[in-house]
């Protein structure tokens, strides 16, 4: 059955409203979901999660990683992690969350997941996305976290997005994505382009075509 949200040509109604939850959670268990065969990766989970931006319009949370962290430092991220032994995907993203940005979501809050995305530096990660209203504990851990921003979702759907780049390096092209004034690349990109196109437009995409920055591959 078709989405109520797909094949729209213009920016979808975006707004912070059970509908939209209700429309993402269809899209995403209409979704045939696939996992990385590559069994010698190292499993991380990270959380899309759903928040209240301003005026009633729906965003998403991006975390800056820690100047002090020994890989990855200062790049924007989703927040999440590797994921521990005995550990679900889910137990994992909801931990992470609550240690890296004060969020205590629950299963409740969960609404879907997607693809599991192969990195170059050897994780397969997977978005969980979650619905999360209350924001009152928000707070970056500032060992892992600089910066929490709140971003429209509304910047998925800008006109100069998504961006794609050739590189020598590799046969498949890097994504990037325009948010505010920054780019951001993939796996990050990754995982909130195939969001955007299932997740709220219910159209099939996967991720296995979607290449880093060769600055990324460590």
């Amino acid at each position: 059955m078709e989405s109520p949200l797909s094949n729209l040509e213009t920016t979808p109604d975006l707004s912070f409203h059970v509908n939209l939850r209700q429309q993402v959670q269809n899209n995403l268990d209409s979704h045939p979901r696939i996992d990385v065969e590559n069994k010698s990766l190292r499993k991380a989970a990270v959380g899309i999660i759903l928040v209240e931006s301003q005026e009633g319009k729906a965003g998403f949370i991006l975390t800056r990683r820690s100047r002090g962290l020994r890989n990855h430092s200062h790049q924007y991220a989703l927040p999440g992690g590797r994921i521990d032994p005995g550990e679900t995907r889910e137990e994992t993203v909801l931990r992470e969350v609550r240690e890296e940005i004060g969020i205590s979501a629950t299963r409740n809050e969960i609404i879907g997941c997607l693809d599991e995305y192969e990195t170059r530096s050897g994780f397969s990660i997977t978005p969980i996305i979650l619905w999360v209203e209350d924001l009152s504990t928000m707070a970056p851990e500032p060992n892992e976290v600089d910066e929490i921003l709140i971003i429209d979702l509304a910047e998925l759907f800008r006109s100069d997005s998504p961006r794609w780049v050739a590189i020598d390096e590799s046969e498949k092209q890097v994504l990037q994505l325009p948010i505010k004034n920054r780019l951001i690349h993939a796996p990050t990109a990754a995982l909130l382009y195939q969001f955007r196109e299932v997740g709220i437009t219910g159209n099939l995409l996967r991720t296995d075509h979607i290449e880093e920055p060769v600055w990324a591959w460590k």
